[in-house]
């Protein structure tokens, strides 16, 4: 456990130095979609888990 949380902390990236050496927009954009998109993907995934498991067939007996 510990090991995972050191390995957390030393991969967060710092988003607003990546913002200030941005080259042009076309990179900041590309830095805010990386950074939202795994977020957006999980929140997904957990609706559909939700959802699939919320309307099962075979609980309703």
């Amino acid at each position: 456990m510990k090991l995972s949380m050191i390995l957390l902390l030393v991969q967060q990236v710092d988003i607003e130095e990546k913002m200030k050496n941005a080259p042009d927009s076309s990179y900041e954009i590309g830095v805010v979609i990386g950074t939202y998109l795994p977020f957006v993907l999980l929140a997904a995934l957990a609706y559909f888990i939700y959802y699939k498991a919320k309307n099962r067939k075979d609980l309703d007996d």
